[in-house]
């Protein structure tokens, strides 16, 4: 006698319910796995994404290749992260801090949305990570902890938020801390790297590929050092 399939979780939005799906994925050497509404790795998967505006779910909620990437690259850097504070901003679903505290660093994540961070929970109870949650919004920004890692992955797609960013990147960043942020070379990100950077900030990236031949997606990681205090 066959077991019937357990019922997919459902994330219920003011937007309307959205079914989720679950994604087993290895990051370095953890197995993990994440609830996401939908994965969305190529560009033509994004452009139908945003021009699909009928009952679409929450950005948030959507697993993006930045994530994937910034992933990636916090397991490659492993003994940078073991031990070490880290705040993420736009966790979303929540994979590139699930692998950091895999690594052993003291992570906390947050994002405006109560429903998002919700299902970063979730994802982090799934996978048994000791994680801090809070919900914050970086124009009414109230944390003054400081962290040897601020990371997230794909937020400098709206320019009219890059003030805040920086503010945060400033205001929350330990000595000798750094910020690693992933962007699918989106054109708002460029300014605002070229600011910093005029500005003493000291920047170095490495490249990233999802997925697979034309379709394949790059992905940029930017380390970034502030200029010495």
């Amino acid at each position: 006698m066959t077991t019937p399939a357990a019922p997919r979780p459902v994330l219920n939005t003011s937007l309307g319910d959205f079914p989720l799906s679950e994604c087993r994925l290895t990051i370095g050497e953890t197995a993990l796995s994440v609830l996401h509404t939908r994965a969305v790795i190529t560009l033509e998967e994004e452009t139908q994404f945003l021009h699909h505006t009928e009952n679409r779910a929450p950005y948030g909620v959507v697993l993006w290749p930045a994530a994937i990437a910034l992933a990636h690259e916090i397991a490659a850097r492993a003994t940078e992260f073991r031990g070490r504070t880290v705040l993420e901003l736009g966790a979303g679903t929540g994979l590139p801090g699930l692998v950091a505290a895999s690594l052993g660093a003291t992570v906390t994540q947050t994002d405006r949305s109560e429903v998002i961070l919700h299902v970063c929970q979730m994802n982090g109870e799934r996978n048994r990570a000791r994680i801090s949650y809070r919900v914050a919004d970086w124009t009414e920004w109230t944390d003054t902890a400081r962290y040897d890692w601020i990371i997230g992955s794909d937020i400098l797609y709206a320019d009219t938020l890059h003030a805040e960013l920086r503010h945060i990147f400033e205001t929350n960043l330990a000595a000798n801390g750094r910020v690693l942020l992933s962007d699918p070379f989106r054109t708002p990100s460029v300014p605002f790297l070229e600011g910093l950077e005029a500005s003493g900030w000291r920047a170095s990236h490495s490249r990233w590929s999802l997925g697979e031949g034309c379709d394949a997606r790059a992905v940029a990681v930017y380390d970034l050092a502030p200029p010495p205090r």
